[in-house]
């Protein structure tokens, strides 16, 4: 299903050469919905309104991205992920499968801001999750399982399982 005013394969200026959107079956597209050219994506995809999803990006089966939601470019995302409302996952990001980011998770990739060589997004393993308006700093990778509580800065990797909470983040005690 695709409403109206949805755009798809646009041109991203950043590339060379145009390269395909391919977008598996059953897809649900909201209006507002804008897919750069270059990006594959599995069946069973949805949006909400108003989401971006930029060029040579790589999703899975069973993803939803909900409303006013970003993915920049060069992101691989899982299967069975849940981006919700107003979510930023910048650049070069990795999300694994079943994966729970809840509405006004800010993923940050430039330790070192306006540096284009320095860009380096998370890894968040295999069904984590991350509360609501929090921030994941560049580089770090968040565990297996792991739980990042409601608003919290993380500045240092969350080993598998583990719940964490905080300006920083420090795991429960």
């Amino acid at each position: 299903m695709r409403d109206e005013n949805v755009i798809l394969g646009y041109r991203a200026t950043r590339l060379d050469t145009p390269e395909p959107l391919v977008i598996g079956d059953r897809a649900t597209l909201r209006s507002g919905t804008v897919l750069y050219e270059g990006t594959r994506i599995g069946d069973d995809f949805e949006t909400g309104h108003g989401v971006v999803i930029r060029e040579q990006n790589e999703f899975g089966d069973r993803v939803e991205v909900w409303s006013q939601s970003v993915i920049d470019y060069g992101c691989r995302i899982g299967s069975d992920v849940k981006i919700h409302t107003s979510v930023y996952v910048a650049q070069f990001t990795i999300i694994e499968d079943e994966v729970f980011l809840a509405p006004g998770v800010m993923i940050a990739n430039d330790k070192y801001p306006i540096d284009p060589t320095a860009l380096r997004g998370p890894t968040i393993r295999r069904g984590a999750v991350i509360g609501i308006n929090s921030t994941i700093l560049p580089g770090l990778e968040i565990g297996a399982g792991a739980r990042v509580g409601a608003g919290n800065v993380v500045t240092r990797d969350v080993p598998p399982g583990v719940l964490v909470y905080g300006s920083p983040a420090k795991p429960a005690s």
